[in-house]
């Protein structure tokens, strides 16, 4: 697995300066295989907020609509087939980054514990 990252920014008419963060990872043939077999797509490697309480009826609807609509979120499938993450300034594009990065490195190690089941792998200590 490659992660690929590409740094943009972008300016509105009012001259306000947005940070874009590209991700994408290239998987190999069996990287792929094993997103697949164990249905890894919907897993989410990175949020930036959780919600704590998803309220109830029209106001819990309104306040989660809120939420998805502010927040970030990169699930396995996102890396995957690639995702564009806008920031408000660089310092917070930057802990995005570092933050996917961790996620995709765990993420490197679920797929390698993933190509070895059914079988046995030897570690030198």
């Amino acid at each position: 697995m490659q992660l690929i990252l590409r740094r943009n920014q972008k300016s509105s008419f009012t001259g306000n300066v947005t940070f874009q963060l590209e991700v994408r990872a290239e998987l190999t043939p069996e990287e792929r295989s094993s997103v697949s077999t164990y249905k890894l797509g919907k897993s989410v490697l990175y949020e930036k907020n959780t919600m704590v309480d998803r309220g109830s009826g029209l106001l819990g609807a309104a306040s989660r609509l809120a939420f998805n609509l502010t927040n970030i979120s990169v699930s396995i499938d996102d890396l995957v087939n690639g995702k564009r993450i806008e920031c408000k300034d660089i310092v917070e594009m930057l802990a995005v980054e570092e933050q996917i990065k961790e996620a995709a490195t765990t993420f490197k190690q679920v797929l390698n514990a993933a190509t070895h089941f059914g079988g046995e792998e030897a570690i030198a200590i």
